[in-house]
């Protein structure tokens, strides 16, 4: 039996790492960092006890094609504090979003991807809609 203490980090395959990097610090707010120096490019950003790091592969098998916002896609979810400032900070930031402030999960969600694709799941719980 496998005993879990937490969730440490998520990886996802990124391009450009100058987009990326504005994205994730100035769109999504979210701190970069130290990283190690890995004969690779990348960035790691922290996101409460957890970490995102992110890692340039032109030849990546995970970044999808098709950019269109599904819910369905593979993703990974940040709680925010916030729906609705979320949601207007996004849009004041020309970002596509996808809205299911009533879904059946109880969460209020906002999907949004990065300039690569990666979808992205900001939500609260339906109950702290405000």
């Amino acid at each position: 039996m496998i005993k879990y203490k937490c969730l440490h980090h998520v990886s996802l395959s990124v391009t450009d790492l100058k987009k990326a990097k504005d994205f994730y610090s100035r769109i999504l707010c979210l701190q970069e960092i130290p990283r190690p120096d890995f004969d690779f490019p990348g960035a790691w950003y922290a996101v409460g006890g957890q970490q995102l790091h992110l890692i340039v592969d032109h030849a990546s098998q995970t970044i999808r094609r098709d950019k269109r916002l599904s819910s369905r896609e593979g993703h990974f979810a940040l709680r925010v504090e916030n729906f609705y400032d979320t949601l207007k900070w996004l849009q004041q930031n020309k970002v596509e979003i996808l809205e299911k402030p009533n879904g059946k999960s109880g969460f209020a969600q906002i999907f949004c991807a990065d300039p690569d694709g990666n979808l992205i799941e900001l939500n609260v719980d339906q109950k702290d809609l405000v």
